[in-house]
């Protein structure tokens, strides 16, 4: 054991040492060189002066330079630096801190990938090497398809448990050489080192198919399985670009999305025909072609369903012309984008299409519904997403029919979510087909006017309605009432199928 005057002759290095880690820890890098050196000034002295701590001074010594070099993943017991294992036993805590600080610093805490700064800095190093070595590398830049549409149906718990498990996927089925890191959001980047495009189209595919067989489990128990569109771009030497690599990525996985999601498309200039997958090319001519048939292929899905519904009362799921020239005008006026703005017309116009299972009878009931009863209506939003989900061109308008009955408080239904959780769709179709629930006759009670209605609103911002959208509301109509607008309805086709009040007990299930 050191004596006392041999515990005093330490007391400046151990200082210095405690002082220089803190510094490191800190990133005062240059201070934390300066003071490891007085430390390590200070612990030659003393070892030069005392045989016996010289080779624990030395094993000390070492250890702060390997933490100074950030190489400090093996430091010594803190029983190796005999007197000093005080001093061991605070430099083992720093590394400890310092390793989980500079993993909280480069990795991304939801998806347990490389985060955005870290994934760029990578991806600047492999382009400087691949040019020096004239070696091939290529960028994978991964989309979840439909994202929005996971968030807003099961809530922001299971879009994160999604995420959190397709970022899983590729970080286990990569190569030890690869680097995957979330680029923002939904989207993901692996950096393919010694990697050709072909080879990099293979590796990509992988992922996609194994992305596909992943199950996720919504709180309600409810089984979901999401995809990926995959841009894949890259080439060889010092030709290469990082912002060149993720803009051709990015530009693919657009063309994945824009023929249809759920596949891999190489990046290829537009006179070149040998890169793309699918292997054919498509023209601008053919792919305008493909998205006119693929509107009128939407139109006629409307149309059928549309049709369905248009002999029924319209508490029964009638679509509505008020309901729907109120819902696009609010969402004109926010400026929402012209796909959005439409998603929220052809929901506005359906979003009581789950009613086709609900029975007549309750529908029409002209006194206060049964808890058996009330569980039957309540059912219908489920009802109504289960069938524009069955309408895959229509798909984009089931969360908005889904949720068009949560309030913003909290308490509706079927999920109870709140505020900005609830799709602003949503909230948007929740005050039109409130107001038009209002001033029409219902068999269970009369209707109001207009600035009852109005004031109705007023009263139930922030408990069922979104406050800044009844504010819009009232801003646009306070003063004259909302006009029904018919050019806003889905025109039936020329042969329409014949209309149904009711569906068979079975698909009444919710």
């Amino acid at each position: 054991m050191p004596t006392s005057r041999e515990a005093l002759a330490l007391v400046p290095a151990v200082v210095a040492g405690v002082a220089a880690l803190a510094a490191q820890a800190d990133g005062a890098t240059v201070l934390a060189v300066a003071l490891a050196g007085s430390c390590v000034g200070s612990l030659a002295g003393v070892a030069a002066a005392d045989t016996v701590l010289r080779s624990h001074a030395r094993t000390l010594e070492r250890a702060m330079a390997a933490l100074g070099d950030d190489s400090a993943t093996d430091l010594p017991e803190p029983a190796e630096f005999g007197p000093l294992a005080p001093v061991g036993r605070q430099l083992a805590r720093v590394a400890e801190t310092l390793r989980s600080a500079q993993a909280d610093a480069t990795t991304d805490r939801l998806t347990r990938v490389a985060n955005r700064p870290t994934l760029l800095a990578h991806l600047f190093a492999e382009v400087e090497r691949v040019a020096r070595y004239s070696r091939p590398l290529s960028v994978a830049f991964i989309d979840l398809d439909h994202f929005k549409a996971v968030n807003d149906t099961y809530g922001h718990e299971v879009g994160d448990i999604v995420l959190r498990g397709v970022a899983d996927v590729f970080r286990e089925q990569t190569r030890a050489t690869d680097f995957v890191g979330r680029y923002g959001g939904e989207e993901f980047v692996a950096v393919l080192s010694e990697t050709t495009v072909e080879d990099a189209t293979a590796v990509a595919e992988k992922l996609r198919q194994l992305v596909m067989k992943q199950r996720f489990v919504a709180s309600d128990g409810t089984e979901l399985g999401v995809s990926v569109s995959i841009g894949i771009a890259g080439g060889q030497g010092p030709h290469l670009r990082v912002d060149q690599l993720l803009r051709d990525a990015d530009a693919a996985m657009y063309a994945a999305k824009s023929l249809g999601r759920n596949q891999t498309y190489v990046f290829a200039e537009e006179d070149d025909d040998t890169a793309r997958i699918p292997r054919a090319p498509i023209s601008l001519e053919a792919r305008q072609r493909a998205a006119d048939v693929g509107d009128q292929a939407r139109r006629a899905a409307e149309a059928a369903l549309a049709a369905v519904l248009a002999p029924l009362p319209h508490y029964r799921g009638q679509p509505s012309s008020l309901i729907a020239a109120i819902a696009v005008r609010m969402a004109t006026e926010l400026g929402l984008p012209d796909p959005e703005v439409e998603r929220i017309r052809v929901a506005a116009l359906l979003h009581d299409v789950g009613k086709l299972a609900v029975p007549e009878q309750i529908l029409e009931k002209p006194g206060p519904l049964s808890a058996e009863e009330w569980q039957k209506v309540v059912q219908h939003p489920r009802i109504g997403q289960a069938i524009i989900e069955r309408v895959t061109t229509l798909g984009d308008a089931g969360a908005i029919i889904l949720h068009h009955h949560e309030q913003f408080a909290g308490h509706g239904y079927p999920y109870g979510l709140r505020g900005s959780d609830i799709p602003l769709g949503a909230r948007i179709v929740a005050i039109a087909d409130a107001y038009d629930a209002m001033v029409r006759d219902r068999p269970y009670r009369r209707a109001i006017g207009h600035a009852a209605a109005v004031d109705e609103l007023r009263q139930y911002a922030q408990v069922q309605f979104d406050p800044q959208l009844v504010d819009l509301f009232c801003d646009l109509y306070a003063e004259r009432p909302p006009v029904a607008d018919a050019a806003l309805l889905i025109q039936p086709p020329a042969s329409a199928p014949a209309p149904v009040t009711q569906l068979p007990r079975a698909a009444a299930a919710r």
